[in-house]
């Protein structure tokens, strides 16, 4: 079985803090990437993913390599063989460029491999551009302070985690709440 590696990027018009904040909420995921269906915490390091992608799939991973408003990495443990990590870097002005790279086997063996050859990844690949397009333009077309995680208006949003009351400690100091 072979590793396939996809990547993408985008320029986000806000700053790298704002940018950080919203990834780093994995469980928030569902609201722009089409792919993502659930982000369940096991605790403050390991999450339980369930995606739609040429199929469904599942895994649980752990967080690694997080770098305070730089980068966030995480490694399945668990079911879907994938690893990655999302970089932030300063792009001028209140500006963010943000760099995804994703590495997974796919399953099936053999048929995974050939799936991935016939065009599975290319897909893949073009859905995660999209995605990043898409959280870009929404982040470009919200009114000030909508997308902010310390904002009413982000973390009452019926769907978020904090709604849920389904954040982490972890996400709770990225919202300026410590308890």
């Amino acid at each position: 079985m072979s590793e396939y590696t996809h990547s993408a990027s985008v320029s986000i018009s806000a700053p790298i803090s704002q940018v950080y904040g919203l990834f780093s909420h994995f469980n928030d995921f569902p609201k722009f990437m089409s792919y993502i269906k659930e982000v369940t915490y096991k605790d403050e390091n390991t999450s339980h993913w369930v995606a739609e992608v040429v199929g469904s799939h599942e895994w649980d991973a752990v967080n690694e390599g997080w770098i305070p408003n730089s980068q966030i990495g995480w490694r399945s443990t668990d079911g879907l063989q994938n690893h990655g990590a999302v970089s932030f870097t300063p792009a001028g002005d209140s500006q963010t460029k943000v760099n995804v790279v994703i590495s997974y086997t796919p399953p099936a063996g053999f048929l995974g491999d050939a799936g991935e050859k016939l065009g599975a990844g290319k897909h893949f690949e073009t859905k995660l551009q999209q995605d990043l397009d898409n959280f870009a333009q929404m982040v470009a077309q919200a009114p000030i302070g909508a997308l902010d995680p310390e904002s009413s208006n982000y973390l009452f949003h019926e769907d978020s985690a904090a709604a849920k009351g389904k954040t982490t400690i972890a996400q709770d100091a990225t919202m300026g709440d410590n308890t």
